[in-house]
C-alpha cells in the first residue's frame, strides 16, 4: 500500500467493511508493538451531525416567544411563507 506525501493511504473495502469504517467515521492511532493500530471511535457523521441539529433546534425552541411556541406545524409554515405585509408576528400580537 502506498502512503501519499500527505501521509494518506485508502483502508481497503473488506477491512473498513468488516470494522464498519463509513464515511465520517472517526478512528485513531496508536502504536502497539511497533504497529500502527487503527482504531473505529464513532459509527459516523451522520450521528454528530443529528445530535448538532437536536442541539440547535432545542436552542430555537428555548428562543421562541410562548405564542408561537403555541402554534402548530401549518401556522408555523404559514408564518414562514408569509410576507411582511400578512400582520404581525406571534410576539407583536396583544
Amino acid at each position: 500500500m502506498h502512503v501519499t506525501d500527505k501521509g494518506q493511504v485508502t483502508i481497503p473495502k473488506h477491512i473498513r467493511l468488516a470494522a464498519g469504517v463509513l464515511p465520517g467515521s472517526e478512528v485513531s492511532f496508536a502504536i502497539e508493538a511497533g504497529k500502527i493500530v487503527i482504531s473505529k471511535l464513532s459509527s459516523g457523521i451522520k450521528t454528530d451531525r443529528r445530535e448538532q441539529l437536536r442541539a440547535a433546534a432545542a436552542k430555537v425552541r428555548q428562543s421562541m416567544s410562548p405564542a408561537f411556541r403555541q402554534m402548530d406545524a401549518a401556522e408555523v409554515m404559514a408564518f414562514l411563507r408569509a410576507d411582511d405585509s400578512a400582520g404581525p408576528a406571534p410576539d407583536d400580537q396583544p
